[in-house]
């Protein structure tokens, strides 16, 4: 008997399940996502990115940052991303609302690097704000500012170009082996510009509402108390009487 239609429809019914609950269901759950407008500061968010960072986004595609960096903070308990004895790498947990005005989302899949979502929200290894100029120096070369760091140098984002008049406010301040020959200076490229432009719009402080309303690890349970020791010494307890304390009472 030809059972190629059963096994066909079989496979179809398998596959159609399978894009309805997993594509579907997610469509219906977040494809009605708006953007929240903030009606005491009158803004919606999340807010669009400025020209020079949308620019630096793609940047940050070009050179492969999002193999080594995510752009999504764990929830608490799920990690050790934010709360007590964190990493402190956001003030709550990413959302999905979040990401409503990205064409692509780079969540990246793996931490060799720090997550980066929430990085002008955070301090640096000095302890200050993350500036341009610190930006700029860690890309050039990332053991700079951070002794440890596994990061590549991405010197080429840089030109050298010999000082004209006064020395350009965009030039780097570096230590003398690193410094240019006489009468030269080195000077963010158009492309270093726009990625630390991207670098710091990425800030995720605002609560939406479904964050007021997240999970919560429970405590750990306390341990139990050690059992009371016995009331009367075991010597003591009453025992039963033999056969010949019975004859005598």
């Amino acid at each position: 008997m030809n059972r190629a239609p059963v096994i066909f429809l079989g496979v179809f019914a398998s596959l159609s399940f399978s894009f309805l609950g997993l594509v579907l269901s997610n469509q219906i759950s977040y494809g009605s996502f708006t953007t929240h407008v903030d009606e005491n500061e009158g803004t919606a968010f999340p807010r669009s990115l400025p020209g020079a960072a949308a620019q630096g986004k793609r940047v940050y595609q070009d050179l492969g940052c999002v193999s080594c960096h995510t752009q999504q903070v764990r929830r608490e308990g799920f990690g050790y991303d934010i709360g007590e004895n964190s990493r402190g790498w956001g003030e709550r947990q990413s959302v999905a609302r979040d990401y409503l005005r990205e064409e692509r989302v780079l969540l990246g899949s793996q931490r060799v690097g720090p997550d980066l979502r929430n990085l002008a929200a955070r301090s640096n290894e000095d302890g200050a704000d993350f500036t341009a100029g610190w930006l700029y120096q860690y890309l050039f070369d990332p053991k700079l500012v951070v002794e440890d760091s596994n990061m590549p140098r991405y010197a080429f984002l840089f030109r050298t170009q010999p000082i004209v008049g006064e020395p350009s406010p965009k030039a780097l301040e570096l230590p003398a082996n690193y410094a240019p020959r006489a009468g030269h200076e080195i000077v963010p490229t158009a492309r270093a510009e726009a990625l630390v432009a991207y670098l710091l719009s990425l800030k995720d402080t605002y609560a939406y509402p479904e964050t007021q309303n997240v999970y919560t690890p429970p405590a750990p349970k306390a341990a139990p108390a050690a059992a009371d020791a016995p009331a009367a010494d075991a010597a003591a307890v009453e025992q039963p009487a033999t056969p010949n304390e019975e004859a005598q009472q």
